[in-house]
């Protein structure tokens, strides 16, 4: 069962979604949810259908104290590398945010303290906390939603359906077409690549 909160009310949780990825950006999430917050589907986002997603991203959005949600993209994910492209997200998700909180609690084990806020790493904290779950739902609901969109430019791709996750069918398209100006140089994109064409 989630709990609601870890120390404070007023904590925000904030997660990423799109971290192994072989093209799009990653994308995090930030949210406050109000004292007393429920909603039985809600859950960390790997284990809930799509549909469920979806179902709760409004309410979400709606009934949360704040939000925000931010894209880091292909450029800056090669530039700065994932794991950094990852804490910067969930920075500016924090940053967009209504109000600053009072304090943090990171899906994962690995941050940087944003501006002089207090923070707690929890390892699969998705499963673990209701704003931390709420996030990884914003997360990837917004970020399916980009590349659900980019999927018209490029359909040879079918990120429609696999989100730029490295799947088979996925692999066989770089194989026939190549690189898009969507996909991350700095990642091996085929098993077999020894080397980047940059």
């Amino acid at each position: 069962m989630l709990k609601s909160c870890y120390r404070d009310i007023f904590e925000a949780g904030t997660d990423e979604a799109g971290r192994g990825c072989l093209a799009g950006p990653v994308t995090a999430a930030a949210i406050i949810l109000p004292e007393g917050f429920k909603n039985p589907i809600l859950n960390d986002s790997k284990q809930l259908s799509e549909a469920k997603r979806d179902f709760l991203r409004p309410i979400l959005e709606m009934e949360s104290i704040t939000f925000g949600v931010c894209h880091v993209f292909e450029d800056e994910i090669d530039e700065i590398n994932i794991l950094n492209a990852s804490i910067l997200a969930m920075h500016r998700a924090l940053k967009l945010m209504a109000k600053p909180p009072s304090f943090i609690l990171v899906d994962g084990n690995r941050f940087k303290p944003y501006h002089n806020i207090a923070h707690e790493c929890i390892v699969k904290g998705d499963s673990k906390f209701m704003s931390i779950a709420a996030a990884s739902v914003l997360a990837k609901t917004h970020r399916d939603e980009y590349m659900e969109k980019i999927h018209e430019e490029f359909p040879m791709y079918n990120w429609k359906q696999n989100k730029g996750y490295p799947t088979k069918e996925h692999r066989e398209a770089i194989k026939q077409y190549g690189l898009t100006k969507y996909h991350r140089k700095s990642f091996r994109q085929l098993p077999e690549q020894l080397t980047l064409d940059i």
